[in-house]
């Protein structure tokens, strides 16, 4: 494998809803380019980028694809030398996995976003452009599926136009529409490429047919203006030719685009490889390379220190980034990486700077699909793999130990939906510490826990189906047998008012008896206080060693719960009063009588229910808006608001958590799939006087206790 310079590669992003084609699309570039000897198709289960079992079956991107082509650039000049090499990566659009497209996003520096032509602009289409601007990477949009009944490349630019703005300018115009697509005009060079539907994927170049020029003549015109607008030479040249020659023309589209200054529009047809050839020299020609694309670093680890430029330079201390971590249950974990400056040499020790440990790479690898080719060196700017390093993982840097620097991660957001995972068989629970610990590590969307007080498995991503594949993936590839259910709601109880109580424990029956009193005054303290004991006693009514008993007694009890077997917090207790016997009282017997003084308490301190409440961010297209607040509302929620964006709108709520376990799939059946939500705890508040007395009589039938009811 050739190894090539930071100038001769594009790192390319391959985003947009999912169901838009950008699977096939990749596989259709790698078998133009020569990289494949057959033509993968999605529909058959043999694209190089969804190798996945649960991927092939599912027929969707679950994770990162990496691949690679090599391609002639033009503006290089003739010779066998002109190639460039593109590394793809092809990133999952569906909204359950969108969190993995942001996360491995940040290794590319220019990004395709993928578009159907016959919907337009989507809600994913958004979100990806958001990343883009977040990572400020320049972007292009390819109209997919152009050979598909209903395409409509007018309607299509208009969708784009309208959610993007004016920047947004098509370099080609279709020849031939739905299953008449055979090529398209680039309005550029002013040449129209033709092509045979399931051919090769290369055109024959030939004149504008004449029923196309006066559109063409009309669109590059508007490309010249665009470029023109943007760069005073080129204004200038534009003023006094009244155009720009298509020799300058071609460097100037370059500028714009890396500039951000235009969005290029380009088409497809990936299942009948029409425009692929096109859009590959596209690419090599008009999109940057790893230097144009401005890096910063920092020299603390929190992104907190002073913040340290490092250009994608041969020449600068050696550091690099891993951006994806994939467990394979073979070759053991594998880390994809990018070299941010320097050149990595097979066989190379580095430091991983966030660990401060020593890393070796051997056998350096680049990746197409699941198959792996061994490179000697990777230079600043290129995409590699490396197997077996001992403890590196996702978000890491590494590079030289005399230069240390630091790259920031991707920032995902919180999971919003959660499950109770329970073992089948007592094998099953040996082997789920060790099983799911090596998911998380492919995985940063990916949270598991054990909630304290329910005793619980939970296991949170950012959709059903991604639990759902991780369950699967369990059972795949580590024999690990899973039962999903919802979680528990983690309520807690409190009180409203005060109480001033006597707890008192006598027990005699033969030799030392058992004999303590206490008395204490309990009252609300504030929201998240938790348990604050204070002790009041003076004259020794309780000796000192015995008081730290009374405060065990009443936080085990409080931890018993009262009124639903749920812990009692935010509440003050006050210890300044009670008895004890020189011979009987002990250490038990106080700890009783503080746990029934807390019992008393509760009696009289007005008991109440609390709820976690979450903050909910619903992200979709606004004409549900009104459906979206009022399903919100149904479920106790709180509207804080709502913002708009183009054709979106993002509504903000606070909702409590029990009525959220079945909100993903309902959003889903409401909007068709086109919104997305995000969900993080906020803070706990009382739960409804009706809804309380619901949880505390399903308590009292699932455990047969007769618990004290509550006096108001």
């Amino acid at each position: 494998m050739k190894s090539y310079l930071t100038k001769d590669i594009r790192n390319v992003g391959i985003v947009g809803h999912g169901g838009t084609g950008k699977t096939q699309l990749v596989s259709s570039l790698l078998y133009t380019a020569g990289m494949t000897p057959k033509w993968g198709k999605v529909s058959e289960g043999n694209t190089t980028t969804d190798w996945d079992e649960e991927e092939i079956a599912r027929k969707i991107s679950i994770q990162t694809g990496l691949a690679f082509a090599e391609w002639p650039c033009t503006l290089c000049g003739p010779g066998p030398d002109n190639k460039v090499k593109i590394n793809f990566l092809d990133l999952p659009g569906y909204s359950t996995f969108i969190t993995e497209s942001k996360a491995s996003l940040i290794a590319a520096d220019c990004a395709l976003i993928t578009v159907d032509a016959h919907v337009g602009a989507q809600v994913t289409t958004e979100k990806v452009w958001d990343y883009c601007c977040e990572y400020d990477i320049p972007r292009a949009f390819v109209l997919t599926w152009m050979d598909r009944e209903l395409a409509d490349f007018e309607r299509a630019m208009e969708s784009l136009t309208s959610v993007f703005g004016r920047t947004v300018v098509a370099l080609q115009l279709p020849i031939g529409s739905e299953r008449g697509f055979r090529g398209v005009i680039d309005l550029v060079s002013m040449k129209a490429h033709f092509y045979t539907p399931d051919g090769d994927g290369k055109p024959k170049v030939e004149e504008i047919p004449d029923a196309l020029i006066d559109e063409a003549k009309e669109a590059h015109e508007k490309i010249v203006e665009m470029v023109a607008e943007g760069d005073d030479e080129m204004m200038e040249e534009f003023f006094r030719e009244g155009t720009i020659p298509i020799c300058d023309l071609i460097p100037g589209v370059r500028k714009a685009i890396v500039a951000e200054k235009i969005i290029p529009v380009l088409m497809v047809s990936s299942l009948h490889n029409v425009g692929t050839a096109s859009l590959l020299t596209f690419i090599a020609d008009c999109f940057p390379h790893p230097d144009e694309h401005a890096q910063v670093g920092f020299t603390d680890k929190q992104g907190k220190g002073e913040r340290v430029e490092r250009k994608y330079d041969d020449g600068q201390p050696l550091s690099l980034f891993v951006f994806k971590t994939l467990a394979d249950p073979f070759a053991g974990r594998i880390n994809y990486f990018k070299v941010k400056s320097g050149v990595l040499k097979n066989d190379a020790t580095l430091v991983d700077y966030n660990r401060g440990s020593a890393e070796k790479f051997q056998h350096l690898q680049v990746a197409q699909g699941k198959v792996f080719t061994e490179v000697i060196e990777l230079h600043a700017g290129d995409i590699g793999a490396v197997a077996k390093l001992k403890e590196c993982a996702t978000g890491e840097t590494l590079g030289d130990k005399n230069s240390p620097i630091f790259y920031e991660p991707a920032h995902l957001p919180e999971p919003s939906i959660t499950f109770a995972i329970e073992p089948k068989t007592r094998a099953d629970e040996d082997k789920i510490g060790v099983s799911i610990h090596k998911i998380l590590e492919e995985d940063p969307a990916l949270h598991f826990s054990r909630d304290p007080q329910t005793k619980e498995f939970l296991l949170a991503g950012t959709g059903q189906q991604h639990i759902e594949v991780v369950v699967a993936k369990l059972h795949k590839r580590y024999h690990v047998d899973l039962t999903l259910k919802p979680p528990k709601v983690a309520y807690r109880e409190t009180i409203r008012g005060k109480a001033d109580v006597e707890g008192k424990h006598k027990k005699q029956s033969g030799g030392h008896g058992q004999y303590g009193v206490c008395r204490i005054k309990m009252e609300p303290a504030e929201r998240g206080a938790g348990i604050e004991f204070i002790d009041d006693v003076f004259g020794g009514a309780i000796p000192k060693n015995w008081i730290p008993s009374v405060e065990r007694g009443v936080r085990e009890a409080a931890a018993r719960g009262f009124l639903a077997g749920f812990p009692v917090v935010d509440f003050r207790v006050s210890l300044y009063d009670g008895k004890y016997h020189d011979v009987d009282s002990s250490d038990m017997a106080f700890r009783i009588a503080g746990s029934l003084a807390f019992k008393e308490a509760m009696k009289l301190a007005r008991p109440a229910l609390l709820e976690p409440i979450m903050h909910v961010e619903v992200y979709a297209p606004d004409h549900y808006s009104g459906d979206l607040m009022g399903d919100i509302s149904a479920r106790r929620g709180r509207i804080a608001g709502s913002e708009a964006r183009a054709h979106n709108v993002i509504i903000k709520a606070q909702v409590p958590f029990a009525e959220m376990l079945t909100y993903a799939n309902d959003l889903i059946s409401k909007t068709q799939g086109r919104a997305t939500y995000t969900m993080e705890f906020s803070h706990y508040d009382y739960v409804p006087k009706e809804v309380e007395d619901k949880i505390v009589a399903a308590h009292k039938a699932a455990h047969g206790e007769q618990l004290v009811e509550e006096e108001v």
